[in-house]
């Protein structure tokens, strides 16, 4: 569902998600226009998984810090909300007291819900790459994650398979199948 059919500035959004009876609704900014952020529990779940068990990794490790689905993140000139996000402390010492963190994430995950419009997970993995972040995409219905380093190409897995750190999450190893456990 979009709620405006016309592009608006980084001012306009900002002043509509501050208006009162927005107050318990989250919304993203992708390509210019306003979209609420809509999951729903199997999403929700599989989206927690993967927050708790990098969560774990990055707080053993001191890392940075793992955001969830309330943390926002400027990015490209959008404003993005990924169901998972990591930011490591290199390049942010603390989290940012800002609903939309004004640096784009190391780490973006999104959990592909029902509702989503692939044309927009589209302009939002261009722009996360754009911004140097590394995208994994997780797909409930498939239990397929498509793996998006910046200048590399894409990588897609299956249940049999397990999710790499590489760079960013050194050692880091989460079995596909972990996350669709039900």
């Amino acid at each position: 569902m979009i709620i405006n059919d016309r592009i608006v500035s980084e001012a306009e959004f900002e002043a509509f998600i501050l208006l009162p009876e927005h107050g318990d609704t989250v919304f993203e900014l992708i390509d210019g226009k306003i979209y609420p952020v809509v999951s729903n529990n199997r999403s929700s779940r599989i989206a927690m998984t993967i927050g708790i068990l990098l969560g774990a990794y990055v707080l053993q490790k001191k890392l940075g810090y793992v955001t969830g689905a309330d943390g926002g993140y400027q990015v490209s000139g959008q404003r993005y909300i990924p169901d998972v996000a990591f930011m490591s402390k290199a390049r942010q010492a603390e989290a940012s007291d800002e609903a939309y963190n004004p640096i784009a994430p190391d780490l973006a995950v999104e959990v592909l819900s029902p509702t989503d419009n692939p044309a927009n997970v589209r302009i939002k993995l261009t722009n996360y790459l754009n911004a140097g972040t590394v995208v994994w995409i997780v797909d409930p219905s498939t239990q397929r994650v498509e793996i998006y380093i910046p200048k590399q190409k894409p990588t897609q897995l299956g249940i049999q398979d397990t999710i790499h750190g590489g760079e960013i999450l050194p050692d880091f190893a989460l079995p596909v199948s972990d996350i669709f456990a039900e």
